[in-house]
């Protein structure tokens, strides 16, 4: 089946930059802890993986698949589906190195290969939140989880999105670069990616429209003595003092 435009260009650009990802897929899997985005935010504080002994888990681009070994760890049954076959192939080799196996799938988070209410939980950590178009992804999601099921995600605070220059290895400015109306799809001239973010207000009714009651909001600030990442735009005293990151955290009505 063609894919959608950016579906294809994500799928080529994340097959194409695969090797980048294997050293900190690798040092995720080896945690103890899980710890969450750019800043490692350690679990304790963001409660994105509460309670899920037991519960039937899809991670919406699954990557290398460290959040799904963090889930089966906490005796979730997880399943993680990527765009990107390499990826999964790095996936794969790291669930024999740890001894963990679960179902891993080589697709597309808008249109996932199971039946409705087939899950209690769905999770993307920089997944599906921001590769996949979300008037797709999160109504599939909505598709997936059970009555009274979770979605959480992670992702660019929108905030800081609208800072970032065109070259996006220059870090965040302290002014507005873009305007937020009419600003949610991104693509990057020296990359060939397709990123998707929207505003608040707009992520708000889309969650309600898709069935979901919107349960909070975190906008995560960089912890103090937080030093440069690998990440490029991401600044840590611009992050000190706006929201470089946000977790969204919904529950399907019943």
């Amino acid at each position: 089946m063609e894919l959608p435009e950016h579906v294809q260009r994500n799928r080529d650009y994340w097959d194409r930059t695969s090797a980048e990802w294997v050293a900190p897929g690798e040092r995720n899997w080896a945690k103890s802890e899980p710890s969450w985005g750019v800043w490692h935010i350690p679990e304790t504080e963001l409660h994105l993986i509460d309670d899920v002994e037991g519960l039937d888990v899809i991670e919406l681009g699954c990557g290398t698949g460290y959040v799904s070994s963090w889930l089966a760890r906490r005796g979730a049954r997880p399943v993680g589906i990527d765009n990107s076959a390499k990826q999964l192939d790095t996936a794969r080799r790291l669930q024999l190195e740890h001894g963990l196996e679960f179902p891993l799938l080589h697709g597309n988070a808008e249109s996932v290969p199971y039946p409705d209410a087939s899950f209690d939980f769905a999770i993307s950590e920089y997944g599906a939140a921001i590769w996949a178009y979300p008037h797709k992804w999160i109504p599939e999601a909505a598709r997936l989880l059970r009555p009274g099921g979770r979605l959480t995600f992670l992702g660019n605070g929108f905030l800081f999105m609208l800072c970032c220059p065109d070259d996006e290895a220059a870090p965040a400015t302290d002014r507005l670069l873009r305007d937020q109306f009419g600003s949610w799809r991104w693509e990057w001239p020296d990359n060939d990616s397709v990123e998707f973010h929207l505003a608040h207000g707009d992520m708000i009714r889309l969650l309600r429209r898709s069935g979901f009651e919107v349960e909070d909001l975190i906008e995560i600030q960089a912890p103090e003595g937080a030093t440069d990442t690998p990440f490029p735009g991401f600044d840590p005293a611009w992050a000190r003092r706006w929201p470089s990151e946000e977790v969204w955290k919904a529950r399907k009505r019943t």
